[in-house]
């Protein structure tokens, strides 16, 4: 079985959402094939057909995050000593060498990964490059654009 990282936050938010699927999603899809049920015959009955469906998406997830979770390592960036290197969990400030552009990346878990939160995926072209650099190094990062030249500004722990 394959491990895959992921961040305190990640973890917590998975959990977060495990615990509303078992104690809210599925208890209503419950009650609403219940009422479908109540209604009388089930081969015309949409309704039913329709809360079928929600349960076998819930209970498909419920099996996917438990799934998740169970063959996750959870990586705190906060206790990690990479010597300055960029490692998963890192916060890294990178400019573009060209136009003098700055910005600033945490790398994550592919399910934590948010653009507009400063979240990539481990698994992106951009964290690719720079794992394992240091401060002061220039990385080549492939663009759906073309090929940009990065400088690792700083890289943090946090």
């Amino acid at each position: 079985m394959t491990k895959f990282p992921l961040t305190v936050a990640g973890a917590e938010k998975l959990r977060a959402e495990l615990h509303r699927l078992k104690t809210v999603d599925r208890p209503s899809v419950i009650q609403a094939i219940a009422e479908a049920r109540a209604h009388g015959d089930l081969s015309e009955n949409a309704e039913y057909d329709a809360a079928k469906e929600r349960q076998g998406f819930v209970e498909g997830r419920i099996a996917e995050v438990e799934s998740k979770l169970s063959s996750s390592v959870v990586v705190d960036p906060k206790t990690l000593d990479a010597e300055g290197r960029c490692v998963f969990g890192a916060t890294v400030d990178l400019e573009n060498v060209e136009s003098g552009e700055r910005v600033t990346y945490q790398i994550v878990g592919e399910d934590e990964a948010d653009i507009k939160l400063g979240k990539i995926s481990i698994g992106s072209p951009t964290a690719r490059a720079v794992i394992g650099k240091s401060v002061g190094d220039i990385v080549e990062i492939q663009a759906p654009g073309g090929v940009r030249e990065m400088e690792v500004l700083a890289v943090r722990y946090e």
